[in-house]
């Protein structure tokens, strides 16, 4: 899930106790008032989406506020402070292996470009419409890229995190599914993972396809049947389409903004718009063949032009209304990342009134949410259930 960046370097604040409601914004709880659930068996195990509690806390890229990005460091992170699920981002290397990184240009979140050896890698490519320059993890073997340490992303606005510049390399998927089985077995419960397809339509065209490497892993360890504890994402629906074919594993259809097309939409001609697929219609169709969708927050409550939220829309209720969970991105405690009445202070890199925000978009009946910072959504998720 692609965001923007802003803000300069700042030091973060310490957020102060919170009382919480659905009173925020004027909002009325629609959501049930559920308790957590529990979650039994080992290793990669069976689980089902009825297990998993609500609201669910997704680690987002593992605990990214703290750590960079898709790292064991991160995805550990995520897991010892409860995050509930620990997602991954899925792109491949020139071999055919797929490793964990947010985008398949590598340059912001490695330390490719103090590799002089890799200098005449630099290129520029046109991905799904938009062009970049840097370095691409599809002109690289996996023995390559096994040479590059991970670096934090977006310095600027997390400049602690560069604390941890260095330590980890790119993990591969499969180096992940052993990790979570290993951790599965020594907690006596699953460890849900939420495994996304990047640029699936542009991978293919190259001869890299993501699913078919990636259904023969999730075989492999257990984790291809409806009760497995994965859930398999994607921002095409044509590759969600193409896992259902393969896997049973639960599956979500990832909604950017409403007036964007999928990729694969506009490849193949398609003109519907998000708009039209958070229709009923829309929606219907996506539930023949997922589970649930990852809406962006702007589509659960919208901001006007000064940032502030206004109403929520219908689509919770029409999404449900379709036995379809809603599991939107992203929070974020900084300033700059949250609406603007939750932004406390002037530094853009401080934590604002994250818990604030937490509840009002709770309160329009969320089944879960993505967050950078799991122990804050933990909390204000137990706060919302009234524990």
């Amino acid at each position: 899930m692609t965001e923007r960046v802003t803000g300069t370097p700042g030091r973060r604040t310490l957020l102060g106790a919170a009382v919480l409601g659905t009173a925020a914004l004027g909002l009325t709880g629609t959501a049930a008032q559920a308790a957590e659930r529990g979650r039994g068996g080992s290793g990669s195990g069976h689980g089902s989406l009825r297990d998993l509690p609500v609201p669910t806390v997704i680690g987002h890229r593992g605990a990214s506020g703290y750590r960079p990005e898709h790292t064991l460091g991160s995805y550990q992170l995520a897991l010892d402070l409860g995050a509930h699920i620990v997602e991954q981002d899925l792109v491949p290397t020139k071999d055919g292996h797929l490793v964990c990184r947010h985008e398949n240009d590598i340059t912001g979140t490695t330390d490719v470009a103090d590799h002089p050896e890799f200098a005449g890698r630099r290129t520029t490519k046109t991905i799904d419409g938009v062009s970049s320059t840097g370095w691409f993890t599809e002109d690289f073997t996996l023995a390559e890229l096994k040479t590059l340490r991970a670096t934090e992303r977006i310095p600027g606005n997390r400049p602690d995190n560069t604390l941890y510049d260095g330590r980890w390399t790119v993990p591969t998927f499969e180096e992940v599914l052993r990790w979570a089985d290993k951790e599965g077995r020594k907690r006596g419960k699953p460890v849900w993972l939420y495994v996304e397809t990047k640029h699936p339509t542009y991978f293919r065209s190259l001869g890299l396809g993501l699913e078919e490497p990636l259904a023969r892993l999730l075989r492999r360890y257990g984790r291809d049947r409806r009760t497995s504890p994965l859930i398999l994402q994607s921002f095409e629906p044509g590759s969600i389409q193409r896992l259902a074919r393969l896997v049973d594993t639960p599956r979500v259809v990832l909604l950017s903004g409403p007036t964007s097309r999928p990729w694969d939409f506009v490849e193949s001609g398609d003109p519907r718009t998000v708009a039209d697929l958070i229709k009923p219609a829309g929606l219907k169709w996506i539930a023949s063949y997922a589970q649930g969708i990852g809406p962006t927050l702007d589509l659960i409550i919208p901001k006007d032009a000064s940032g502030r939220l206004t109403r929520p829309t219908t689509l919770v209720r029409d999404a449900h209304a379709r036995g379809l969970r809603l599991h939107p991105y992203t929070l974020r405690n900084e300033n700059s990342f949250l609406p603007a009445d939750f932004r406390r202070g002037t530094d853009p890199n401080a934590y604002g009134d994250v818990f604030g925000a937490y509840a009002a978009y709770f309160a329009t009946g969320i089944d879960g949410i993505f967050t950078d910072h799991p122990d804050t959504a933990l909390l204000a998720a137990a706060d919302f259930n009234g524990r």
